[in-house]
């Protein structure tokens, strides 16, 4: 650890900080106009980069490696502004989760024809003309394109200073981040702004992409590696802010290289790898900031949506004892399933998945619809209640059925810490704050190899001699996520329930009757994590093992993805929703190579089809059906 290691260590993280500051500031840029959170950007930067290798390869000399690398930019810009006229337009006034929604069905659409243009290898570009050498800095060699990239960033970051404020389009932008009713009611074209703003966002990704391809090679992980990062760099910054974007992107880079610099340190006695921080110490700073700033370093209060609220709608009573009688009949139906599926073992173990989905989901929707508590992270309590069980059957030697009922322990343990300091924020920020935790708790996971296994998991985490039978352990899956079901149910319809959609729907009016608002959410984030600890401890023994994937993004994203595809404006929803989502899954998986370009039209199609969800379309429709009988009688 001498002098010069460090200095180039910090030049190191200038460079990375340039590449991810222009896919932030391009994001940055999309949320303050839009109001979209996009999670397809980071397939843009992906996409920048395999285009920037075809037009690379097809030109050659230094004129045609620089001129592909704009026009590959270029043609993430267009892909961008067709995506928003024929996608976004659609979806503008519906509420923003949705949105979020069909911007992850782009993303598997988007790497499915990646995968199917390009192919599944790793494609690496050639060095760059006229920066394919390094320069010596006191005595160690530093690569010269990676001084261009760190001169790249302020340059751009300049560029877009002048385009915002010494134009009358940079004018209209900024206006319509802070007011797009005013900007519109000036007669602007809010349409075509959109579309513009869009695309030069596009254009700053894949330019990132581009840029980096002399750097790595372009694949398919590109995406969801560079959207996380690009996500925790706006938030820091401040929603909307693109000075923000840059200092956000400074200090997280910099303080990676300087973790990469400490490398293994002896602290009294004991080894610290300062290097295995580098997976998580975004994630650090992102939670350290929202719980200092709750708004980011540059950044202002967000503004309430127009499409939050719904009051009431989620949450009436079905009349006399309808739902009870629905559900046992579903329930015995559900309970005889072993008899009819005897010739097919596949049904049960697909069963199993459903229900564990079901609980998952709906755990994940009492915080969502009720509380209006938005959570990116609630795979860590799914992933804490899944390892729990584990560990107390592998390492402590406890029996499996005492084992399933106190692994959720540790997630209502891990949502009672994080659901203190989520609930103080609101918005993208408290989604943000929880994908935090998420990821934190991922990587203490994926790196205590002595007790969690590491990267390599648990496994050999079986039930009972007298459940080893599938359809015997699928009745008691049932039975689990049918009294959880029946559980969260009662708890929303009881006084506390009521109490959590009053500070849902307005907080100051339910806070002037009494109601400590912040309490009752916490309490509500602790039973849902309870209830999805549950659902992975479910999981786990089913499955004999468990590794670090259950608490990634990518099932937090899921669970997401089955509330709103099911509906969020209905109790049913969730269970809709899982059911579907983990049978297409199932279905298309198992029938296609490009089962992500199919899942991710089939969802997209849902979601202009059904902006309420499939349950919520249902209601909806059967009430417009009542009524139009009504009128006609």
């Amino acid at each position: 650890m001498d002098f010069s290691g460090f200095l180039v260590q910090l030049l190191n993280g200038l460079a990375s900080a340039s590449s991810l500051f222009l896919v932030a500031v391009g994001l940055s840029l999309i949320f303050g106009v839009t109001r979209i959170v996009n999670f397809a950007h980071g397939s843009f930067y992906m996409v920048g980069a395999y285009v920037a290798y075809t037009l690379v390869s097809l030109w050659s000399g230094a004129l045609g490696f620089w001129v592909s690398l704009l026009l590959a930019a270029l043609v993430v810009a267009a892909l961008g502004a067709l995506i928003e006229m024929l996608l976004l337009r659609r979806i503008y006034k519906a509420p923003e989760l949705f949105q979020l929604l069909a911007t992850f069905a782009l993303v598997l659409v988007i790497r499915d024809a990646s995968l199917w243009l390009w192919g599944p290898e790793e494609l690496l570009g050639p060095r760059a003309p006229g920066f394919s050498g390094a320069v010596e800095i006191l005595g160690r060699l530093f690569p010269t394109y990676d001084l261009f990239l760190v001169a790249m960033g302020p340059v751009v970051l300049g560029l877009l200073w002048l385009l915002l404020t010494r134009t009358r389009w940079g004018v209209l932008v900024r206006a319509a981040s802070h007011d797009r009713g005013m900007v519109a009611a000036l007669g602007v074209n809010q349409v075509w702004l959109f579309t513009a703003v869009f695309a030069l966002g596009a254009f700053l990704a894949g330019l990132g992409g581009a840029f980096q391809l002399p750097r790595e090679p372009a694949n398919l992980e590109m995406d969801l590696h560079i959207i996380g990062s690009a996500f925790v760099v706006v938030v820091v910054g401040g929603m909307g802010s693109i000075p923000g974007a840059y200092v956000a992107a400074l200090l997280i880079s910099e303080i990676k290289a300087i973790c990469i610099w400490l490398g293994v340190v002896d602290i009294g006695g004991f080894v610290v790898s300062f290097s295995k921080f580098t997976l998580v110490v975004e994630f650090l700073v992102m939670a350290l900031v929202l719980v200092l700033r709750p708004w980011g370093l540059f950044g202002r209060p967000q503004p309430l949506s127009r499409h939050t609220g719904h009051s009431e709608e989620p949450m009436r009573l079905g009349k006399g004892n309808q739902s009870l009688i629905w559900g046992l009949v579903v329930f015995f139906f559900l309970l005889a399933l072993p008899l009819y599926s005897a010739q097919s073992p596949y049904t049960i173990i697909l069963a199993i998945d459903l229900l564990v989905a079901a609980l998952f989901a709906t755990s994940l929707h009492f915080i969502m619809g009720p509380a209006g508590l938005h959570s990116f992270g609630h795979a860590a309590y799914f992933g804490l209640g899944a390892y729990g069980a584990a560990l107390l059957l592998t390492k402590a030697g406890i029996p499996m059925e005492a084992a399933l009922l106190l692994a959720p322990i540790l997630a209502i343990a891990g949502a009672f810490v994080f659901g203190w300091f989520a609930v103080r924020l609101s918005g993208v920020y408290l989604a943000m704050l929880t994908l935090a935790f998420a990821q934190i708790t991922w990587a203490i996971v994926y790196q205590w190899d002595a007790l969690t296994g590491g990267s390599n998991g648990l496994i050999g985490v079986w039930p009972a001699h007298w459940l080893s039978n599938k359809s015997t352990y699928y009745v008691l899956v049932l039975t689990f996520t049918a009294a959880s079901l029946w559980a969260l149910r009662r708890i929303l319809f009881s006084p506390f329930g009521y109490a959590i959609r009053a500070g849902r729907d307005s907080f100051a009016r339910a806070d002037a009757i009494g109601i400590d608002v912040k309490k009752i959410h916490w309490v509500a984030f602790i039973i849902a994590g309870g209830f999805a600890g549950l659902a992975g401890s479910l999981f786990v023994f089913s499955k004999g093992s468990v590794s670090p994937e259950t608490l990634f993004v990518t099932k937090s994203v899921d669970g997401l993805v089955m509330v709103l595809l099911g509906g969020i404006q209905t109790l049913l929803g969730p269970i809709v929703g899982a059911v579907s989502f983990t049978w297409l899954h199932d279905i298309v998986a198992r029938n296609t190579e490009y089962w992500r370009a199919v899942l991710g039209g089939v969802i997209l199609l849902l979601v202009l089809l059904f902006p309420q969800g499939i349950a919520g379309y249902f209601r909806l429709a059967v009430q417009s059906l009542m009524r139009l009988k009504g009128t006609t009688k």
